[in-house]
């Protein structure tokens, strides 16, 4: 999901960190209040000439690197489902049936199955998911027309048995939640077995929330069938409730759905078109797609459309509103460049398609959100002239999640951070190879604000208030989740590039995602992965940053500088003071530094004796132990000592105290106080992006 929807810092908060900028921060402010007065284009306008799509920048740097020999061509199918689905966009329902073929590929019989019905979510405010506040994340709006989901049929007809009949009807343990059933079998089902189940249900969709639902006649139909749960290869079963904060898990197989809805709606779908007939009102398409975990369509009556491709053949298709031209231009480019950049640096792209989906405004909460070849982004249209990249990110961002959520394909409920923060990672990366300096923003004069710095920033916010490494149900507060979760490891990640090599970190991430593709694998063989490229002290790393709340923070204790005095006292023999030889005369300074690490985790780092002449000279420190003493003796009095000057350790607790100095020179007080004001900057124009 997007790590912009998602973000957890309110609006009141960012305009305190606009106002420490002065006069900046009043007209900025003042500049988004008149942009955001502006009223939409009307939606029943006329239709906008075609957008011009804009090629991508050539030269990427990532381009060469990674290697796809070997690499996996196709998944082992284990849940298949040839569906139909018929919207009523009035009534807002969906009519499904069709068959779900499922294969035992564990190691032991089993008895039972698990069935997710994630649109009870929305049933009632007794469910789990209404159940949770949630404050700082998405899904928070109240639900105007409530969803649901009702199973009619569920049978095995081999066995001649009504499965849905001894089915329990309630969450494990929550008889008011009823979206994680378990479904006895009547007879075991052995490791290799396949069985082919009948199924037929009704969704009601709710009014648009937390990825799914209905605005007026936009519907985004997520979440809508019912949904075996992953078997793992030892037998248990990862099943689990709808939660706010977990999405979801399941089985690789070939989906094959036919959707029908009126002929005036234009359709977006998972996969690829293969059919579409009209008749009597009706528009009918058939979409199939091998090697996925999911699908989800789209239907709107108000759609505008534009098609492009890429150099090596897929076909992109971006649905937005009117008034949105722009908008759909840069998201195609972004998307083409995504292709690119994350199927070199993870491994090609494996689909001949790619839908991106613009809500319309109303419908935000549908966007932000990631399926098998189909991506949801959003923004206002106005956007891209503030000069915020909000929707080149959330482009980006949510494209990434064919690789983290969609290839690689791990439990998104319980490691959320290898989706979500794996990807705002790979997002950031990405960004800074297509925006050199201007990843998040654009400012005037040419200057810029890089995802890094916004990632940085957000995740400072909780970095100390839980670990990152947890379950999706675990963490207190949709603003731990967002910040931890996705900003968090981005920023661990990074800082190991700085350190270690940004191409060292690419490739190892590169080797975990080709190596797994397909594979649906845990925390354990990430750190495998990343060990064998990176070597056991990046893994302790990792592991101390993620599974342990580790932190750092590099400080300047102490600075003094002082001109060598003639030395005072007796030289030579004291009874023959005029043979003594005379005392040398000063010809330098000498000086102290004294750095302090504080929290558990050690990186090398540089610190850079800055003398008053103006040249400075720098010292490395291995990070081990908890302070490094440097004596100094130079020929210009010391003015300042700085700790990591090129900022290359963004887990650094605190940016404030990487600088001081014997007195507080103008100068460079001065500096500092430009630098603090550039980073609340980058917190305020980060947090008021959409």
């Amino acid at each position: 999901m997007t790590s912009r929807t998602g973000r957890s810092v309110s609006r009141s908060r960012a305009l305190s960190a606009l106002s420490v900028l002065g006069g900046f921060g009043v007209a900025f402010a003042a500049a988004m209040t008149l942009v955001q007065s502006a009223s939409s284009p009307a939606l029943g306008q006329a239709p906008p000439p075609a957008a011009t799509v804009v090629p991508p920048r050539p030269a990427d740097p990532v381009a060469a690197s990674g290697s796809d020999f070997g690499l996996a061509r196709h998944a082992d199918p284990v849940a298949s489902y040839t569906l139909r689905a018929s919207l009523d966009p009035v009534a807002h329902r969906v009519h499904g049936e069709g068959t779900i073929v499922w294969r035992n590929a564990s190691r032991v019989p089993q008895r039972e199955l698990y069935l997710h019905l994630y649109l009870n979510a929305f049933k009632n405010e007794r469910t789990i998911y209404l159940r949770k506040n949630a404050r700082g994340f998405r899904g928070g709006a109240a639900i105007a027309d409530h969803g649901w989901t009702r199973v009619s049929k569920l049978r095995v007809p081999a066995w001649d048995a009504d499965l849905w009949a001894s089915a329990d009807k309630h969450t494990p343990g929550d008889p008011e939640d009823e979206t994680d059933i378990r479904i006895p079998l009547p007879r075991e089902v052995e490791p290799g077995q396949s069985i082919t189940i009948e199924v037929a249900w009704d969704a009601k969709l709710p009014s648009v929330t937390l990825r799914t639902g209905y605005e007026g006649s936009f519907h985004m139909v997520a979440q809508w069938f019912p949904k075996l749960a992953r078997l793992e290869p030892d037998g248990r079963w990862a099943h689990f409730p709808f939660h706010r904060f977990s999405e979801f898990y399941a089985d690789f197989g070939t989906y094959d759905v036919t959707i029908d809805a009126p002929e005036r709606f234009i359709i977006g779908a998972t996969g690829r078109l293969d059919r579409e007939t009209v008749s009597n009102g009706r528009v009918e398409q058939r979409y199939v797609q091998e090697d996925i975990h999911d699908f989800a369509f789209t239907a709107w009556d108000r759609f505008r459309e534009v098609t492009a491709a890429t150099a090596d053949g897929v076909a992109l298709r971006c649905l937005y509103p009117p008034g949105y031209d722009r908008d759909a231009t840069i998201e195609l480019d972004a998307a083409r460049f995504g292709l690119g950049h994350f199927g070199a640096a993870y491994g090609r792209y494996p689909y001949s398609t790619l839908t991106i989906v613009h809500p319309p405004r109303g419908a935000e909460e549908a966007g932000g959100m990631e399926y098998p070849t189909l991506i949801t982004t959003g923004g206002e249209w106005f956007m891209p002239e503030t000069g915020a990249r909000s929707v080149e990110l959330v482009t980006l961002h949510e494209l990434g999640h064919q690789w983290f959520y969609g290839l690689v394909a791990s439990n998104e409920h319980a490691s959320p951070f290898l989706d979500e923060g794996f990807n705002s990672y790979a997002e950031a990366d990405a960004a800074e190879a297509r925006w050199p300096g201007t990843s998040a923003a654009r400012l005037w004069g040419g200057t810029g604000i890089s995802v890094h710095a916004t990632n940085r920033a957000g995740a400072a916010e909780a970095e100390h208030n839980e670990a990152v490494a947890q379950s999706a149900a675990g963490f207190a507060s949709g603003s731990d989740y967002g910040a931890l979760v996705y900003m968090r490891t981005a920023t661990v990640l990074h800082t190991l590039g700085n350190v270690y090599g940004k191409d060292r970190v690419r490739d190892a991430i590169g080797q975990y995602t080709r190596r797994y593709r397909f594979r649906h694998p845990g925390p354990e063989e990430m750190l495998g992965a990343m060990g064998e490229s990176l070597g056991p002290e990046a893994v302790e790393i990792l592991r101390d940053a993620l599974f342990q709340r580790g932190w750092v923070d590099y400080a300047i204790a102490e600075v003094t500088s002082s001109r060598d005095e003639k030395p005072a006292g007796i030289f030579g023999d004291p009874d023959k003071p005029g043979e003594a030889p005379a005392a040398k005369a000063p010809d330098g300074y000498t000086g102290r530094v004294l750095v302090r690490r504080r929290g558990t985790l050690r990186f090398p780092v540089d610190i850079d004796l800055v003398r008053k002449d103006g040249t400075s000279e720098r010292v490395r420190w291995d990070g081990e132990g908890s302070t490094h003493e440097i004596t100094y003796a130079g020929p210009s009095p010391l003015v300042a000592a700085i700790v990591d000057p090129e900022h290359r350790i963004m887990l650094d607790d605190d940016l404030l105290n990487n600088a001081s100095r014997p007195t507080l020179e103008r100068s460079v007080l001065g500096r500092r106080v430009l630098e603090r004001g550039v980073f609340a900057a980058q917190v305020a124009l980060h947090f008021l992006a959409p």
